[in-house]
């Protein structure tokens, strides 16, 4: 095969084979196209759209264009995703959970993009975690505490390495049939039994409104169904923070008090209908009821602790928490400057404001500032009276707190009528 010929055909408006679309995922990892070439395919997939057996194929292709992990520890391998939200620190609490109802989670996760946190960002607030192991070390994590949250290593699916960054300046970023074959040539890479999609909507996520997260998620679960590995969506409610904070360090906060029994709410309740589905697919009973009890017992927060430990991070973690995690020098709360209830929460606005704090990146080199964020973030259908809190400032600088202060009062709208809080999962796609 050539890539002029798959690119002439997508030219005309021809839908690559299914031999064609592995060839090229083959060939973007040895280099066997150039970027420009590499462009041309991005942009010809982007205008003409791929059918379901071709998405499947591209993605099985770029799966296959390096490792993929084989699993041999007499229980269901499983893992979830998130398409990317803010103040979503699910995965932290969802790994240990998962693992202490027996089944094993090896979970290759990112850092922040755009608004978005990234939960290896999250998971390095805590000093020495180390998230870039070995395939040895990752696979003696996984099997002697049942999970392991880190970064993928280069030789998983590097076709989609070489693609991602060719899209990031051909502008073909929002292309359905790539963003599917990136996701999940990843994650099938690791070698799962079962994948739970949390596709997000809303203010806070990248696709904002229902039929775009419902097209997407169609194709995902249609695409891994399609490449071996059964898989379920939650298109779940993005229009405030998952949690009450945003930032790695606070949002290692309130993983700890979910996992320890002090908090409860939307980063409990979604953590745990995402967990119970993935038990479901694998044929495990019961599955809230072992989910609540594993993070009631503390059966969570033990492998959490041990996973830190096996990952570098202090060995007394999980018992003294608030000692390890940093603290930024600026704290200030921002009054609200009227009553009324909260009607909406600009999510994208609040993450860019921690963006620009220094808690996430503006380019791929920037330093990430663990302690930085926002805490305490009020929830949609709260009643609020003037002065009081609509968050907490964590700043380095007092001149970025202010900016920080005026970012949340223009994104938190306040309105007189009464407010429902919506729906966490506004829909199940299987």
């Amino acid at each position: 095969m050539q890539a002029r010929s798959i690119i002439a055909g997508l030219r005309r408006g021809e839908t690559p084979g299914s031999a064609a679309l592995d060839w090229f995922a083959h060939a973007l990892a040895d280099g066997s196209v150039s970027d420009a070439q590499a462009g041309a395919f991005a942009m010809g997939i982007c205008l003409n759209t791929l059918d379901n057996a071709g998405r499947a194929a591209l993605t099985a292709g770029m799966r296959d264009s390096g490792k993929v992990l084989r699993w041999d520890l007499g229980a269901p391998v499983l893992d979830k995703h998130s398409t990317g939200g803010v103040g979503d620190c699910v995965s932290l609490v969802l790994a240990p959970a998962l693992a202490a109802c027996g089944v094993h989670v090896p979970m290759i996760s990112g850092r922040g993009l755009g608004h978005t946190g990234g939960t290896l960002d999250k998971l390095e607030a805590i000093p020495g975690v180390r998230t870039t192991l070995t395939e040895e070390q990752f696979r003696h994590v996984v099997s002697d505490v049942g999970c392991a949250i880190v970064s993928a290593s280069a030789d998983i699916a590097p076709a989609d390495k070489r693609l991602y960054a060719i899209r990031d300046v051909t502008g073909t970023v929002e292309s359905l049939d790539l963003i599917t074959a990136s996701i999940l040539s990843k994650k099938l890479a690791a070698g799962l039994d079962g994948l739970v999609l949390d596709v997000k909507c809303g203010s806070g996520a990248f696709m904002k409104s229902a039929d775009e997260a419902r097209a997407l998620a169609r194709a995902l679960v249609d695409t891994a169904n399609a490449t071996g590995c059964t898989t379920t969506a939650l298109i779940t409610d993005m229009s405030q923070p998952v949690a009450s904070s945003l930032g790695n360090a606070l949002e290692v906060v309130d993983v700890m008090r979910v996992l320890t029994g002090q908090g409860s709410g939307r980063l409990a309740e979604l953590t745990i209908q995402l967990g119970a589905t993935l038990l479901d697919q694998a044929g495990i009973d019961s599955g809230v009821d072992r989910l609540r009890d594993a993070i009631s017992s503390g059966a969570a927060a033990e492998k959490f602790g041990a996973m830190v430990y096996a990952m570098d991070g202090p060995v007394r973690f999980v018992e003294d928490w608030s000692r390890f995690l940093p603290e930024a020098p600026v704290i200030r709360e921002v009054p609200a400057s009227n009553s009324g209830t909260v009607a909406a929460i600009d999510g994208e606005a609040l993450g860019l404001a921690v963006v620009a704090l220094g808690g996430g990146r503006h380019v791929e080199t920037d330093t990430v500032d663990p302690a930085v964020g926002l805490s305490d973030v009020v929830s949609i259908g709260e009643t609020i009276s003037k002065g009081q809190p609509l968050a907490r400032i964590h700043a380095a600088r007092e001149g970025q707190a202010d900016a920080a202060a005026r970012a949340v009062l223009a994104a938190i709208t306040l309105d007189r009528g009464r407010m429902t809080a919506p729906d966490l999962v506004l829909e199940h796609v299987t």
